[in-house]
């Protein structure tokens, strides 16, 4: 996917996250910061489903900002999906494609 535009996804709720992307100029690399309240027991899990997240979705050049409250696997990968979505203006995701 081609990142378009800078987008925004999630809210700094606690148990939630809030993810925000942007487009980088002449580089095809991804940058991703992850901050979380729960660094220390799931820093690696979180940057681990981020990463996976970008693989499935073919993002390139763009740098991601994952800044967690404690939300759950699956709240992470539902902002990340809607993220894709919005920074990329697709109006809905195929989910039977993957």
């Amino acid at each position: 996917m081609k990142i378009k535009h800078a987008a925004i996804a999630g809210t700094l709720e606690s148990s939630d996250v809030m993810v925000r992307i942007e487009p980088l100029e002449d580089t095809q690399e991804v940058s991703v910061q992850v901050t979380s309240s729960v660094e220390k027991q799931f820093g690696d899990a979180i940057t681990q489903i981020v990463q996976e997240m970008i693989q499935r979705h073919e993002i390139q050049g763009a740098q991601i900002i994952v800044d967690d409250k404690g939300a759950l696997e699956c709240v992470l990968r539902a902002r990340l999906e809607a993220l894709f979505a919005r920074a990329c203006d697709i109006d809905y995701l195929p989910w039977e494609e993957k």
